[in-house]
């Protein structure tokens, strides 16, 4: 089968799962396996469909003022991507708090607030005027990062996945339909520590806008349906510890809450 069509087949199916279960609804032509191996979705708001997590992209330093917290300089930097694994996502349903673990090996865990952008459509060398045909809708969700290894790999020249790869390192809510909530290109982000105003900014600050991470992806990777995209934070990234409660909020969105525990 050519790889095209595995992904939209498996695109297709969208029913009998959420997050880490374990019995996702099964394509016709499905391989027969060993073992099962959970699938990730994200319900989306106002169908009985799921969204299925195919690969997670987001961008690093697409706020100035963080790029500049994080000792570079954005005038000069290129836009750079790195990955999660799907098994990152922790769904977290509005008007919830969910309960969120305090990862190991960390002694400095911080929250990172993004807008996220999630795609209904793929392709390779996507024009910046057509990147935006591909977005099927938009939800919000946290980047958490073990900042100090993070860090350490960084300065040992190192790929830095063990700080930000991890097991529910990938907090987000229910996807929107596009449809529904139009494009994101301006509005308040912000994110609350038990009440106390962390990051504040307007998402008119990214660096590069959707469409042109959308634009620049597709030239290093074919993007296909299913993958999301977190869009960057702003500045003034911090520290949680067990017992902190994080809210976050983008106009037009759900807000979305955990608890460190």
């Amino acid at each position: 089968m050519k790889r095209r069509q595995f992904f939209q087949n498996s695109a297709l199916v969208t029913s009998g799962a959420l997050v880490g279960c374990a019995t996702p609804g099964i394509a016709s032509n499905a391989p027969k396996t060993p073992f099962a191996v959970p699938a990730t979705y994200i319900p989306i708001v106002g169908t009985d469909e799921m969204f299925p997590v195919r690969r997670i992209y987001c961008i690093g330093r697409n706020y100035a003022a963080h790029a500049r917290e994080m000792g570079s300089d954005p005038t000069r930097e290129p836009p750079f991507f790195f990955q999660k694994p799907t098994d990152a996502i922790q769904y977290v349903p509005a008007g919830t708090v969910a309960n969120h673990p305090y990862p190991s090996l960390t002694k400095n865990y911080h929250y990172e607030a993004e807008l996220v952008a999630v795609l209904g459509k793929g392709g390779r060398n996507i024009p910046v005027d057509k990147a935006l045909d591909l977005v099927y809708g938009y939800t919000l969700g946290l980047d958490m990062t073990r900042r100090d290894l993070q860090r350490g790999m960084g300065d040992q020249k190192k790929p830095w996945e063990i700080g930000k790869s991890f097991d529910q390192s990938a907090p987000i809510g229910a996807v929107h339909k596009v449809t529904q909530t139009g494009h994101f290109s301006k509005g308040d982000i912000w994110l609350k520590v038990n009440g106390q105003v962390k990051q504040k900014a307007d998402l008119n600050q990214m660096i590069w806008s959707v469409a042109e991470q959308i634009n620049k992806l597709s030239e290093a990777f074919e993007l296909f349906p299913g993958d999301i995209i977190y869009a960057g934070t702003p500045e003034n990234v911090g520290p949680v510890v067990r017992g902190d409660v994080i809210e976050m909020h983008i106009d037009g969105l759900p807000n979305l809450s955990v608890k460190i525990v």
